[in-house]
């Protein structure tokens, strides 16, 4: 670990959305401003909308952080439901563990726990993270939640976050009463090259780092550049830089160390397609690293050994087809290409004088 020799209490770059290293970005600064503003007009529906990596949950943390003492909060972020356990999530939330599975009853229950928030002065404070995934039918039940008001004020703020496709929901036909209740919406936006630069100085100085520039201006503008300013891009290239660095002792992350890391991460040399040029397969046998399983047909002796001649010839035994499984049928289509170069080795051989037929593959 790279925290003793960079003079670290602890990881700067880490994957938990930990509001203690928030940077405040003008986007984020601007998103968590309409937010607070919306909760304290009493608006009822706020939209966060934001791609993966930008922050949001990091955000929504920071923003429960500052109505603890004057609100109650519930998050969620369990969203792969129907609307039964939805509400029962919600419940839970609130310290009541519902068996029930009557719907109703957990409507009321829900509605009376408001009312007694109200009563004793609390906002309640619904934030929906990762609310993309909610289905319709989901939905519609948040968009019922929000009829628990009285004559003067709305009982409860629900915080709508989530990815663009979160926006596709509320844009299609079927969701415009809850598109109409939605009365904010706000969004963040990838670091710019300064303020990637300040992200990682921030994060750095969070954790007590007291030397110079971690990063040269060049490494800086590729670690910029490779991220497109998304924070855990930032995160999880800047880690690894740094544990890079202090294996070679280097207080500084200069360009090279920053490209090397790069080409680890590179996930391109991992695909398929790749892995099949690496040990000389064709793109046509890329099928053997689909998801499900194949078929082949393959004879009970070896599929290809040396006979007596000494040339290469197809096994006697007969044929039986199995499923194969894809990392059972990599190795299968290994094996073939590998015995397939050595009978092309002995075709070479033969044909160059180097080789009579019958001295076999292997001399």
């Amino acid at each position: 670990m790279y925290l003793t020799y960079y003079g670290l209490r602890e990881q700067p770059f880490g994957v938990t959305p930990d509001p203690r290293f928030l940077y405040l970005s003008p986007a984020h600064r601007e998103a968590l401003a309409s937010m607070v503003y919306g909760i304290e007009a009493g608006r009822g529906f706020i939209g966060l909308i934001a791609p993966p990596g930008m922050g949001k949950t990091t955000l929504l943390f920071h923003l429960l952080e500052k109505f603890r003492s004057s609100a109650r909060t519930a998050f969620l972020f369990q969203t792969q439901c129907n609307s039964r356990e939805f509400m029962r999530f919600l419940l839970a939330e609130l310290g009541y563990e519902c068996d029930d599975r009557d719907f109703v009853h957990m409507h009321e229950e829900f509605n009376k726990r408001l009312l007694q928030e109200a009563r004793a002065g609390n906002r309640f404070i619904v934030v929906i993270d990762e609310a993309q995934n909610l289905e319709p039918s989901v939905l519609e039940t948040v968009r019922l939640l929000s009829d628990f008001e009285t004559p003067r004020a709305k009982l409860m703020q629900i915080i709508l976050a989530g990815q663009p496709e979160l926006a596709d929901k509320l844009a299609r036909p079927g969701m415009l009463q809850l598109r109409q209740r939605v009365s904010l919406m706000t969004g963040l936006k990838p670091l710019s090259f300064e303020e990637t630069n300040k992200y990682i100085q921030h994060r750095m100085r969070a954790v007590g780092y007291q030397g110079g520039p971690v990063f040269t201006p060049d490494a800086l503008l590729r670690v910029s550049e490779f991220t497109s300013g998304i924070p855990r891009n930032i995160n999880n290239l800047c880690f690894n830089c740094l544990s890079l660095g202090c294996a070679l002792q280097k207080k500084t992350i200069d360009l090279e160390i920053v490209d090397e890391v790069i080409g680890d991460l590179d996930i391109t040399k991992h695909t398929s397609q790749a892995v099949a040029s690496s040990v000389g397969i064709g793109p046509g046998a890329s099928q053997i690293f689909a998801d499900e399983p194949i078929a082949v047909t393959t004879p009970v002796v070896d599929v290809m050994h040396t006979g007596d001649s000494g040339w290469p010839v197809r096994g006697n035994g007969h044929s039986k087809q199995q499923v194969l499984s894809p990392s059972e049928a990599k190795a299968y289509m290994q094996q073939i290409a590998t015995q397939l170069q050595g009978f092309s080795r002995v075709v070479s051989d033969v044909a160059a004088g180097r080789r009579t037929p019958g001295t076999g593959m292997g001399s």
